[in-house]
């Protein structure tokens, strides 16, 4: 029997979900008188057949004395009732134990149920049928002696036990109590329900009564079925009405305090309608307005962001609905909220750490740079061994043109991550990396969130170019606001100022770049492991524009290799005679001046012409032009006094050449060529250093008394500075002073001190290469710099010819030569005894003199004084 709640408001007294149960009539109750209380209690004493037809109940518990309707849809349950009740109105009811049961078994009904009479039976259109049944008695069921169509059973009628004494009758009298209260607080009981639980007397109907109608499980109801105590059951009944009771309260207490709240919403609720209807009538409601806040609100769910951020959204989504779109409040609110659903919260790319691959890449991408490669590698293996660690921050240093930034994207390629690249060159406003705060118009948030936005996942490699460019102003320091991002400890919760929620920055691979560190405040160095790129020596820079840059610029100004052939003269003809770099940024645009130049001749040929076009270093003088680079060693240092330094700058290093003079003066030192403090200092210590030496090249010291000595740097125009000119500017005034020219072959670097020894500098890798790229054959160079000449390229250290030095005697003896500085010093020597040889003539000839005048004097004495003897 499928059973259906059909529902009556003028039955219901309690529960509203509960099915409605219909207490007896009077006339019932007279029919039914219930037994003495010493007799065993039993609803009526209709007479119950031993045989019953069973029908059975799923979710549905009936209860002796009550009236309730019930559903029958199964066939076998609807022909029960065609064949029996024209019989008999009497059948049992029982529960089966699993409501979802469609077909029950005489062993998944429950063995107690309700003899019942049927008082009505109605056919539904849709063949249901419904009937109302008033339940008389409970019964158990003996055994079943038919089970198809339907059950029949031989049944036995319970016997009652009736309770007594004065706790029991107590007891009745609080659960009615209980009962009344629970009723008058249901919002949903009938006005009835409280008349006729005053009019039950018998204390098992008074129990059966409150069962049918409190909201229990079925097992429970059964149970309370199965209770033929009545002492019991009406203790059992007790407890369940004093818990809703106590639920009830409770429920009133609640709805009592949130009644302000509720009526305050509905307030709102009222007032936006009213908003919504007079932006209708003025034509300033959003077209689509609640469309656009469902589809935020959706975006915002499928971003996953972190409880607080999404709570955060979720009170500005509210802000928003309540704000008209004219205000500018509404787009700076729209604007936030579609950030944050945009930001990649939960999306993150998945690495590929195939780390032979990635070497393939490198390779693929980048010429050389061997130590370079290496060190990235090695990155990619800590983190496929530690996919969860906290690596460094690489910063590539390096002059431009050497490809720092092609080799960021060559690690987001070899990972298969996103790349973002910023550039910080000129950056001076810190809201630039933190955000502007939302209150002003106009707010935008920082560059580190609008790139990941940008890349779409929370893992990309970020590219931070040109650090070293960043500035200072009263803006705030963005070099001090890059500490928290470079920081891994600390960028796991990187709040910007205009999300104002924390942003994990933990997975993302910062990459930095500069030209030269010594501009990058000393903190944030601390962050970041430096990785050298030194510029390209020309065999690299043949072979990168072999390989890379030639194939390039034919593709990109349309020839093919069928109808323009590069030449290895043309190559290098570029590189010796335009170019003087450190990377390959001027040589690919030189590379490009002259396909542009076969471009424009190929371009006036028929179309059918198939003529190939050789680029040789003839035809790159014609399409380019003079030569715009000369080597000037020839020509400047074959006279004293001019000495090759080596200078390192961020645009890689460059040879310097130094200039002195002498003319009479006073002693003074004049220092041209726009160069800085340092290098000031260097030339003064030199000065003072070959005073304090010039008795050794048996030169007269006094004769720097009365010369002023000049020293210059050529190219005026370019800031010069550093400490790695000293050795250079001693040997151009001893050159100058000894009339001995330098090699013409030598360069050197190195720093002097006032006790002549010679101190190690940097760069010499930079050095080095521009050394070669002016034909420089011999280096002089410290003697604590000879392990830096690991880190040169092998084809460089090939080219050179490298010197070590201690002090500054075997700088003069390796730069002047040392038979031309011993020659000097001889002749120096002989000058000076020379000199002395003058000195004690002069000094001779002026002796005799005095002595004729004093011999000549002495009889004039005595014939003024007439006493020869008063000198006895």
């Amino acid at each position: 029997m499928r059973t259906t709640k059909v529902l009556n408001s003028g039955s219901s007294y309690l529960q509203e979900k509960e099915p409605k149960v219909v207490v007896p009539s009077a006339a019932d109750e007279e029919k039914a008188p219930a037994p003495a209380p010493s007799e065993p209690t039993t609803v009526n004493k209709v007479e119950i057949p031993e045989e019953l037809p069973v029908l059975p109940t799923r979710g549905t518990v009936t209860f002796p004395g009550t009236i309730m309707p019930l559903g029958v849809g199964r066939p076998g349950s609807r022909k029960l009732l065609d064949e029996c009740l024209p019989k008999s109105k009497i059948i049992a009811l029982v529960t089966q134990r699993e409501e979802e049961e469609e077909e029950p078994t005489p062993e998944s009904l429950y063995k107690v149920g309700t003899a019942v009479m049927v008082l009505k039976l109605i056919r539904q259109p849709d063949e249901t049928v419904s009937i109302i049944v008033h339940g008389l008695s409970r019964i158990r069921i003996k055994s079943f002696t038919q089970s198809q169509p339907y059950f029949k059973a031989q049944v036995a009628r319970v016997v009652e036990y009736p309770g007594s004494g004065k706790n029991f009758t107590a007891g009745v009298g609080q659960l009615r109590d209980q009962a009344r209260e629970l009723i008058e607080l249901s919002p949903h009981a009938s006005e009835q329900a409280l008349t006729v639980l005053m009019n039950i007397e018998d204390p098992g109907n008074l129990a059966d009564f409150l069962a049918a109608n409190l909201n229990l499980e079925v097992a429970q109801k059964q149970d309370l079925l199965e209770e033929f105590d009545v002492a019991k059951r009406v203790r059992a009944v007790h407890q369940y009405v004093s818990k809703q009771l106590e639920i009830v309260k409770l429920q009133q207490k609640i709805q009592h305090d949130v009644q302000s709240s509720i009526t305050e919403g509905q307030r709102k609720y009222f007032l936006r309608e009213q908003l919504k209807a007079i932006q209708k009538e003025l034509g300033e409601e959003a077209e689509g307005g609640a469309q656009v806040l469902k589809d935020l609100a959706k975006r915002l769910e499928d971003a996953k962001p972190p409880e607080k951020v999404l709570a955060e959204a979720k009170r500005e989504l509210g802000r928003l609905a309540t704000i008209p779109s004219a205000s500018p409040e509404y787009s700076m609110i729209l604007g936030y909220i579609e950030l944050l659903a945009d930001l990649p919260w939960q999306k993150a790319s998945e690495d590929n750490l195939d780390l032979k691959r990635a070497r393939r890449i490198l390779d693929r991408d980048h010429f050389d740079l061997e130590k370079v490669k290496r060190r990235l590698v090695e990155y990619l293996a800590v983190r496929k061994l530690n996919p969860t660690g906290r690596g460094p921050i690489l910063c590539l240093v390096g002059p431009p043109g050497v490809g720092k930034t092609s080799l960021g994207q060559s690690i987001a390629d070899a990972l298969g991550r996103r790349f973002a690249r910023m550039s910080f060159g000129g950056i001076r406003d810190e809201a630039e990396i933190r955000g502007h705060r939302r209150t002003y118009i106009g707010a935008m948030p920082g560059r580190i969130i609008q790139e990941i936005r940008r890349a779409g996942t929370n893992n990309p490699v970020m590219m931070l170019d040109e650090v070293d460019k960043l500035g200072t102003d009263y803006r705030g320091d963005p070099s001090s606001a890059l500490l928290e991002v470079l920081d891994p400890r600390q960028n796991n919760a990187f709040v910007d100022r205009y999300l104002d929620v924390p942003f994990d920055l933990s997975q993302v691979i910062f990459i930095t770049t500069a030209n030269y560190m010594g501009t990058v405040p000393p903190a944030l160095q601390d962050r970041m492991e430096v990785i050298d790129i030194p510029g390209y020596s020309d065999y690299d820079k043949i072979q990168i524009a072999r390989r890379y840059l030639v194939p390039r610029q034919l593709r990109e100004n349309g020839l093919t290799r069928d109808r323009c052939r590069w030449t290895l003269s043309a190559i290098q003809k570029v590189i010796n005679d335009y170019t003087r770099e450190a990377g390959v940024r001027e040589l690919e645009r030189q590379i490009g001046s002259v396909c542009r130049g076969v471009a424009a001749e190929v371009a006036t040929l028929p179309a059918r012409s198939r003529r190939m076009w050789v680029v040789d270093s003839k035809l790159v003088r014609k399409i380019l032009g003079p030569e715009r680079y000369t080597r000037e060693l020839d020509t400047r240092v074959k006279v004293p006094g001019v000495v090759v330094g080596l200078a390192y700058t961020p645009a890689g290093g460059e040879i310097l050449f130094i200039e002195v003079a002498a003319y009479p003066g006073k002693g003074n030192i004049t220092l041209t060529g726009q160069i800085g403090h340092v290098m000031k200092e260097s030339a003064s210590a030199a000065m003072s250093l070959f005073k304090t030496r010039a008795a050794s090249f048996h030169f007269d010291a006094k004769t720097l008394a009365n010369r002023d000595v000049h020293i210059h740097v050529p190219a005026g125009a370019v800031p010069k500075d550093g400490p790695s000119a000293g050795i250079a500017m001693y040997t151009a005034i001893a050159s100058l002073l000894l009339n001995l020219p330098v090699q013409p072959d030598v360069a050197m670097t190195g720093e002097v001190t006032l006790r002549g020894t010679v101190l190690p500098v940097g760069g010499i890798k930079e050095k080095m290469l521009a050394a070669s790229r002016a034909g420089i054959k011999t280096v002089i160079l410290p003697e604590e710099n000879r392990r830096d000449l690991e880190d040169v390229d092998p084809q460089v250290r090939e080219k050179l010819q490298f010197k070590f030095v201690r002090n500054v005697d075997q700088v003069l003896e390796l730069a002047l030569g040392k038979k031309q500085l011993a020659a000097a010093v001889k002749a120096g020597q002989r000058q000076e005894e020379r000199a002395q040889r003058r000195r004690k003539e002069r000094a001779s000839e002026a002796v005799e003199p005095q002595v004729a005048v004093r011999r000549r004097a002495v009889p004039s004495v005595v014939n003024a004084t007439g006493r020869a003897g008063d000198h006895c």
